[in-house]
């Protein structure tokens, strides 16, 4: 049987807070559950206390990890320990966070990979729309660079999430909060012609599954939808890697580069935090750049 330490409770109570509290994603609490635990092990060989520790306690075990973390993996572990010792902070368990002064490095960015307006547009017109999963495709394919969803909230989709008359669909995004995303007049038709003429020949008689379905009448998977658009991608000439979320960067970009304020991209996006949604003005800037030089007589 496991040992039990007390530092346990400490990290169990933490954990329910991230969860019940601040409503974060699962991947999200895993990593700061993974982190912590590394944490209390080293503080365990030292015979060190998290109540009691010191910023040198932080310091040899940052020290420690920096052989083998990348800079991304190594801030992370930091911002575990803030959060955590913030949290202790809140509870009355500990009088100052030994944390606070730790700075965060500021991390170098991958602006991410956009489609220009020419290249989706292709991508848009390659299934075959005569056919039962063309009509399905065409619909993925539309919502996708309409709405700017996530590959798991679009396989989660259910019909009750989708309103074709005010034309929006409703979704569950991390941490598991809700929000209403407006559609274009191509992605509503798409999706009508879908549900008109094709999904009624893949649904299983009895059964309640997502909007989208595979050829067995079964819903969508991960795979199974990354697979649809690598495919659509290569038909349409286009040699990088196109994944769902290749086109959520889209939408947000082409939106930007179209005049919209970061703060409505962000809404739709799901995002909680305004700095990630920030990441697509830099990626509009890049492209600015490209076209100038590429366009202007004296570049």
């Amino acid at each position: 049987m496991k040992k039990a330490y007390p530092e346990d409770e400490l990290l169990d109570q933490f954990i329910d807070h991230l969860r019940v509290e601040r409503g974060l994603a699962t991947n999200t609490i895993l990593a700061y559950n993974h982190d912590l635990v590394d944490f209390f092990d080293f503080l365990r060989r030292r015979g060190v206390s998290p109540i009691q520790i010191s910023q040198h306690d932080l310091l040899s075990f940052l020290g420690e990890k920096r052989t083998h973390l990348s800079p991304r993996s190594l801030a992370r572990n930091l911002v575990s320990i803030r959060m955590f010792y913030r949290f202790l902070v809140s509870e009355g368990r500990i009088a100052v966070n030994p944390a606070r002064l730790m700075a965060i490095p500021k991390l170098y960015r991958h602006l991410p990979d956009v489609l220009s307006r020419d290249e989706a547009e292709t991508l848009l017109l390659q299934p075959d729309t005569t056919t039962m999963a063309g009509k399905r495709d065409r619909a993925i394919l539309e919502l996708l660079y309409a709405t700017g969803l996530r590959v798991t909230e679009l396989i989660g989709l259910r019909m009750t999430n989708i309103n074709l008359e005010a034309g929006y669909i409703r979704t569950m995004g991390k941490g598991a909060k809700e929000r209403i995303i407006p559609m274009g007049t191509k992605a509503i038709d798409s999706l009508k012609e879908y549900l008109g003429n094709s999904r009624p020949s893949l649904l299983k008689r009895g059964e309640f599954p997502p909007v989208f379905l595979n050829s067995r009448g079964r819903p969508m998977t991960r795979q199974g939808l990354w697979k649809i658009i690598r495919n659509y991608a290569l038909k349409a000439g286009i040699v990088r890697t196109v994944t769902p979320h290749t086109l959520r960067h889209s939408f947000a970009t082409h939106l930007l580069e179209g005049g919209a304020d970061l703060r409505s991209v962000q809404i739709m996006l799901g995002h909680a935090d305004i700095s990630t949604t920030q990441i697509y003005t830099h990626v509009a800037r890049e492209r600015l750049k490209e076209i100038h030089e590429k366009y202007h007589p004296r570049p």
